[in-house]
């Protein structure tokens, strides 16, 4: 692969559409846009709203007074508005739609189809135990549909849809950078995985929930059951994941001559250094056991030495989501191309090391509760297994319990049905964690790797949109800035 153009400048006066930028990766990777090419001609926002002011508002609001657009602000000052209503327009749209439900008549529409030159999808629902027709509307045809309205696009040189790693649920080895075939499964299942059948099956599924007899919170569960049994009878783990791997076997069948790229990353972090280090936004994956470590409510931790965390700084994914879309931009092929964004292979990250990097942070900046005691932390202990913290919950909660409920002739029965709930949510969400703390698997990303070399040759650019995961101390960046941020912005605050 050879690159010897310049990506700032490729940027210079296209259009690009995004979807899903109010989400922590969208929000990244539009700031960066901006900030390295003000001359970009007009970045289209996607934004799920009633009209165009309800999706202004939520521009403002979800993306544009997010701390990560300091940098922006501060550089424009008291233009900084003027420069956004030039280069940035909201569109009320859903990619749940068809044309993001835009009228076919619309000047919008058409204005879309004859400017956009880069369709950009983070869109995505991201909770692993998602409601099945939210997650298939969202992650699976929510991609077709942006695939359909990409063919439109007259001036089309690039679709780049991010994904996840973990479309490759539970596989161990070495994982590679292929595309997904149509009905593919990870078992061995004698079920045919049809995804045309999968929403009808939802819509039957709504259909025999009576509204006079069934709750909206009983047919949330309902669906988010079903959600987890389908994946889990095609071999997936969770609902996100599989709903996400059919949301690429889409695209792949459907992609024609469209020139198609798919970002799969692993574990998102926080910002490694742009626009500047530490930025994230919500409480991701790895960060639930930091904050709760933190809290002092963390008393053991599951992992071992062998548990390799791939994770990657939302910054560098934001890099090699533009790299990649500018390098192949009109490139032909009938299979999109696949880009693993990840650490595993070259800079991989023992899981144990997740507890000692907030025990050596924590023990250096002893926290205080909002009444001024002392947070007491302890060294969580450690857990190999999941066999192995079934038992730890069951003999230091459930037991006890029990055991006090029985002497005291059931005087505690109802705090024991309240904390056997508790305990059964906690359960329930580690064993959906269960998949990567545990995970057997390595990314191969040598696609990654020939990128990153396509545009070594110009160090300037190359030091601008970095995404080299060997770089990377990880004892540094997560005492020094992935944890401190946490824990300023979730545990201070």
């Amino acid at each position: 692969m050879e690159f010897n153009g310049s990506i700032v400048e490729f940027l210079e006066n296209k259009s690009i559409l995004v979807t899903g930028s109010t989400g922590f990766l969208g929000k990244v990777f539009v700031e960066k846009l901006l900030r390295v090419q003000p001359n970009v001609k007009h970045l289209f926002l996607s934004l799920r709203a009633l009209d165009s002011g309800s999706a202004s508002q939520r521009l403002h609001s979800e993306v544009l007074e997010k701390e990560v657009f300091n940098v922006l602000r501060t550089k424009y000052g008291t233009g900084f508005n003027t420069f956004i209503a030039e280069k940035v327009t909201p569109i009320a749209g859903d990619n749940a739609l068809e044309n993001f439900g835009l009228a076919d008549d619309s000047d919008l529409l058409n204005k879309l189809f004859n400017e956009v030159d880069i369709v950009a999808n983070f869109a995505a629902s991201t909770k692993f135990s998602e409601r099945y027709d939210v997650a298939l509307q969202v992650n699976t045809f929510g991609a077709k549909n942006v695939l359909d309205f990409a063919k439109k696009c007259v001036k089309l040189k690039m679709l780049i849809h991010v994904s996840t790693a973990y479309v490759c649920g539970e596989k161990s080895g070495v994982i590679s950078e292929k595309p997904l075939k149509m009905g593919e499964t990870l078992n061995q299942t004698s079920e045919v995985l049809d995804i045309e059948a999968e929403m009808k099956l939802v819509q039957t599924c709504l259909k025999e929930l009576n509204p006079e007899r069934v709750s909206k919170r009983e047919e949330k569960e309902v669906m988010e059951k079903l959600g987890i049994q389908r994946a889990r009878t095609f071999g997936w783990p969770n609902t996100y994941v599989f709903t996400k791997a059919m949301g690429e076997m889409l695209i792949g069948e459907n992609g024609g001559n469209v020139p198609i790229v798919i970002i799969r990353p692993t574990i998102i972090t926080s910002t490694y250094k742009d626009p500047f280090p530490g930025w994230s936004e919500g409480v991701r994956t790895i960060d639930t056991f930091l904050v709760a470590g933190a809290e002092g409510k963390l008393p053991c931790f599951l992992g071992n030495e062998e548990s390799i965390l791939d994770v990657v700084p939302g910054d560098m994914v934001a890099n090699a989501v533009i790299v990649a879309m500018v390098v192949n931009a009109n490139h032909e092929s009938s299979d999109p191309l696949i880009y693993q964004v990840c650490s595993s292979q070259t800079s991989p990250l023992s899981a144990i090391k997740l507890r000692d990097y907030s025990h050596s942070y924590l023990l250096k900046n002893p926290l205080t509760r909002k009444d001024g005691k002392p947070v007491n932390f302890v060294m969580p202990i450690c857990l190999p297994t999941m066999d192995s913290f079934r038992r730890y919950i069951f003999l230091k909660y459930m037991l006890p319990l029990k055991l006090v409920n029985i002497l005291l002739c059931q005087y505690f029965r109802n705090t024991c049905v309240v904390m056997n709930r508790k305990i059964n949510r906690v359960l329930q969400l580690v064993e959906l964690h269960e998949p990567y703390i545990f995970f057997k698997g390595k990314f191969d990303d040598l696609n990654t790797e020939r990128l990153r070399m396509a545009m070594s040759a110009n160090k300037t650019e190359a030091n601008i949109f970095y995404f080299d995961l060997k770089c990377i101390n990880w004892d540094d960046y997560f005492i020094n800035i992935h944890i401190p941020a946490l824990v300023i912005r979730y545990v201070m605050n």
